[in-house]
């Protein structure tokens, strides 16, 4: 492999196709220990804070090196940007074609047979109102598109209904079966990655993958010698939500109604069956009837031998279905995908009845149209070696947040690393002169009821100092709720500001309408904490409520506590404490996101001063002055705002 370090220099390839690039020390560190783990198969671990360029510092040794490398990310927006910008800009840098893929989950692709099905049937399961309008434009679309990428697609939301009844899912799939088979787009992209130099996923499809591996069926991507997973500090989560178990009352209805469908059209559809159903469905209501007063999360292992009954009738009566469907299917081979479909359910469902406390957390959680049965055990991370072990290949993991001050080792027991190289790399920003931070301690405990107000009432003259230009991020719905209502009395019927809030339309739509106002105020929970990009003067105040830690409540969080506990662990300093600081530096990231970037950080939680642990939160994030009192902090601001008046102003 050439010299990694040339690439960056002023006057080296990457210069050649970007304009006003500069070389950055940081980004040539990363990429450099990128190449040598690619060419020892040394496992790495890189914190790579905001600025250093780490897309382009792994892009670049992963295109030379000529091996097969799976990048994974934990997002699909950040795949479409690998794969649409930063790789066929970077290839051209290189000088020579590198095959690249990109391979998302199946709901990502249009079927081609489920649109037809849906095209010809009025009563199409999930086609109701407004969704089947949409169809029309979904089928001129699906006569252009070579791909089947249901984001080519953009005057549909992917959050529209209509896509769940035009894509297929692992359950509903025919396989080879299927009359559109030959011209499916999943297998399309699955055979495109399978010759790749270079695939593009997200971490749910290579823990798929690697699950496949796991088991002995076949797998959808190709044998990497390397996989980079950027936004690794997701991946944990990822995981622990992957190896679970989840059976939900909607998944059944609608499986119930694919079985209808299916047995209507050839005919077989008859009275004993229409029976069984309606008996599964009315067991599974009576469930509900009975969990609903309990609460909305309900530990298995507290439920009365009552339910567990109940529980345990519905199983049986499924167990009737599987039957009769796996009697039609012996004569009606078209029935044999859903019947496939009705046994692991059944499994599924099994396993769910013969949950062991030893092994992890099982609940229910209870809504008004039915509920969910979860399970997740108490520690991925064994497991996660174990891949890794049976199918050895050079691990990279970056983000901008994976350390607790230098300390990796929270990050890397949760993946189940032992010995990997590490490297943590400061952002180049110098948050010294670009920001403050601003932490009041006579603020109410953050348990107080009236917190949220008195952090915004206290904040609020940053907000009229920075003329808007605020993100505001809430640890709770709940908190979200009070600061909406509160802002919207504050700014009253003519507002100064526009004000964007979480749930008033899709993340993606609000974070432009936040950019494009360039004097905007936006209100958020967890998803805005990270993933978000607001460079230049659009965003100068980035206002936190409180510690970002995980409330107790979160079943996953009380599968992994209680796993602590069973190993004499300090579930607080292990986990907690360091969960906090991930994601607080994740929600200060926010502001800094440009050299010409400036602003301030209000932290609303008194904690940070009055607490132990506070001093090792602080130490972890960037090295921003501490306002005293708000003049100070206003005055910061007033300073850049009088140098760099808002471009743009007003509601878009």
């Amino acid at each position: 492999m050439q010299n990694i370090a040339d690439f960056f220099e002023h006057d080296g390839p990457l210069a050649s196709v970007i304009d006003g690039f500069i070389p950055r020390e940081a980004q040539i560190a990363m990429a450099e220990a990128v190449a040598a783990a690619l060419q020892t198969g040394q496992e790495l671990v890189v914190e790579a804070g905001t600025g250093t360029g780490k897309t382009y510092a792994y892009l670049i040794p992963a295109l030379l090196s000529g091996q097969a490398v799976i990048l994974s990310t934990g997002t699909r927006h950040l795949q479409d940007q690998l794969f649409h910008r930063d790789l066929p800009l970077l290839t051209r840098a290189i000088g020579r074609p590198v095959k690249v893929a990109l391979l998302k989950g199946r709901a990502n692709y249009l079927c081609r047979h489920r649109l037809q099905l849906a095209l010809s049937t009025p009563m199409f399961p999930g086609l109701e109102g407004s969704s089947r309008q949409r169809l029309p434009r979904i089928e001129q679309w699906s006569q252009q598109t070579k791909l089947g990428d249901i984001a080519e697609l953009a005057q549909v939301p992917e959050s529209d209904p209509v896509w769940t009844a035009v894509t297929s899912t692992k359950d509903n799939c025919l396989g080879q079966e299927c009359p559109e088979y030959q011209r499916c787009h999943l297998l399309n992209a699955r055979k495109e990655a399978q010759s790749a130099q270079v695939v593009v996923v997200n971490h749910h499809l290579l823990l798929a993958d690697l699950s496949l591996r796991e088991d002995g069926f076949e797998q959808f991507l190709p044998a990497a010698h390397a996989i980079v997973v950027d936004e690794a500090h997701q991946f944990p989560d990822t995981a622990a939500q992957f190896f679970g178990i989840r059976l939900s009352t909607r998944a059944i209805v609608g499986l119930l109604k694919d079985i209808r469908l299916e047995c209507t059209r050839l005919g077989v559809w008859d009275k004993d069956m229409e029976k069984i159903a309606w008996s599964v469905e009315t067991k599974l209501g009576a469930l509900h009837s009975q969990l609903t007063p309990l609460g909305e999360t309900i530990d298995w292992a507290l439920l009365s031998w009552e339910v567990k009954e109940r529980w345990a009738e519905w199983v049986d009566e499924f167990k009737n279905i599987l039957t009769r469907c796996d009697q039609l299917a012996e004569s009606e081979a078209t029935l044999k995908p859903v019947t496939r479909r009705v046994s692991e359910w059944y499994d599924l469902a099994k396993t769910l009845s013969a949950f062991d406390e030893a092994n992890g957390i099982q609940w229910i959680d209870v809504n008004v149209h039915g509920f969910t049965v979860e399970f997740a055990p108490f520690e991925v991370s064994k497991r996660l070696a174990e891949q890794r072990d049976k199918h050895p290949k050079t691990w990279i993991y970056t983000s901008a947040t994976l350390a607790v001050g230098d300390d990796f080792s929270h990050f890397c027991e949760r993946v189940g690393l032992s010995q990997p190289a590490t490297l943590r790399l400061e952002s180049p920003f110098d948050f010294t002169t670009q920001a403050r931070l601003m932490i009041p301690s006579s603020l109410p405990e953050p348990t107080d009821p009236c917190h949220t107000r008195a952090v915004l009432e206290m904040a609020w003259p940053l907000v009229e100092a920075a003329q808007g230009k605020t993100f505001m991020l809430f640890t709770s719905h709940r908190a979200l709720k009070q600061a909406a209502q509160y802002v919207k009395d504050r700014l009253g019927p003519k507002p100064r500001y526009p004000l964007f809030v979480q749930g008033d339309a899709p993340r993606d739509t609000l974070i432009r309408q936040f950019r494009e106002a360039g004097n905007a105020i936006l209100l958020g929970t967890a998803s805005f904490w990270e993933g978000v990009d607001v460079r230049g003067q659009a965003l100068s105040v980035v206002i936190i409520d409180k510690l970002p830690f995980q409330s107790p409540d979160d079943p996953l969080l009380r599968a992994r506590l209680k796993g602590l506990e069973q190993q004499g662990q300090d579930a607080f300093r292990s986990l907690q404490l360091p969960q906090a600081v991930l994601a607080l530096k994740q929600g200060i990231g926010r502001l800094i996101r440009d050299q010409q970037d400036y602003g301030v950080v209000f932290i609303g939680d008194r904690r940070l001063k009055s607490k132990g642990y506070g001093k090792l939160i602080m130490r972890a994030l960037p090295p921003m002055p501490l306002c005293e009192d708000m003049l100070e902090a206003t005055a910061f601001l007033q300073a850049h705002v009088s140098h760099n008046p808002p471009s743009v102003s007003g509601a878009s």
